[in-house]
């Protein structure tokens, strides 16, 4: 099955412990690919590096159910990419006037100048992949409840029904997954870092005893970020990427 040939199934749920738990469940109860899942409220989100998602309320919860063997080239790295490519669109589709206060840091979260409005989490379970995420619409938790500046999609101007969100960005998944699929990563690559943080920002990447501050220099040509440090080019192939001033 090509990923163009995907049609989404979309389920809507007043409130779920986590949708892309449910997805899980239902991939290993047999749901084929084209499932997505959509809660009002979400009581166990989940995020990336096992934090709790932090539902403000009125947001964006939704999980996508794909076939690993869709994949397009270099397919352990694309996942984050089309997923962060398809969120983007998707958002700036709802809301017009955010598309130019939105940016992409890498892999996949997004940003509303510069403070963080959403996430994604995709989890791999055999030939299923699950891609989770999740977007502060109308509201957004405070910086003490998660340690980062947050911001919603309402600041931007009058938010669709989230169905309608969650439509937009299954539709741009779709796009996305097929253009790598028939593409290779190249334009995968080039879309993202036309959509990312400029060259030049100051990055800092934790993750267990590493913690390195840099200016993000762009991409390899395999997705991996390049940090120009004191000490030279890094290449980080993982870990928590913060903007340097904290801002996200």
């Amino acid at each position: 099955m090509n990923v163009r040939d995907v049609s989404w199934r979309l389920e809507c749920h007043d409130e779920l412990p986590s949708t892309s738990d449910y997805c899980l469940q239902k991939a290993r109860a047999g749901e084929t690919a084209g499932l997505a899942v959509l809660a009002r409220r979400q009581t166990r989100g989940r995020g990336s590096r096992g934090r709790q998602w932090q539902d403000a309320g009125q947001s964006l919860a939704l999980s996508a159910l794909l076939d690993a063997n869709m994949a397009g080239s270099e397919s352990l790295g694309g996942w984050p990419f089309a997923a962060s490519m398809a969120f983007f669109e998707g958002l700036a589709a709802s809301v017009p006037a955010a598309r130019a206060r939105l940016a992409i840091k890498w892999p996949n979260d997004i940003l509303l100048d510069g403070a963080k409005l959403g996430g994604i989490l995709i989890e791999r379970d055999g030939a299923n992949v699950v891609i989770g995420l999740g977007a502060n619409l109308a509201a957004a938790p405070g910086l003490a409840e998660i340690g980062r500046r947050t911001a919603c999609l309402a600041q931007c101007g009058d938010v669709p029904e989230v169905e309608n969100v969650a439509r937009a960005v299954l539709t741009q998944l779709s796009i996305w997954c097929a253009i790598w699929r028939e593409q290779g990563f190249a334009p995968l690559r080039a879309a993202w870092l036309d959509r990312a943080h400029p060259i030049g920002t100051p990055l800092v990447v934790k993750g267990g005893s590493t913690y390195e501050e840099g200016r993000f220099a762009g991409l390899t040509a395999d997705g991996r970020l390049m940090l120009d440090t004191d000490g030279g080019m890094k290449i980080i192939a993982t870990g928590e990427i913060l903007l340097a001033q904290g801002s996200a």
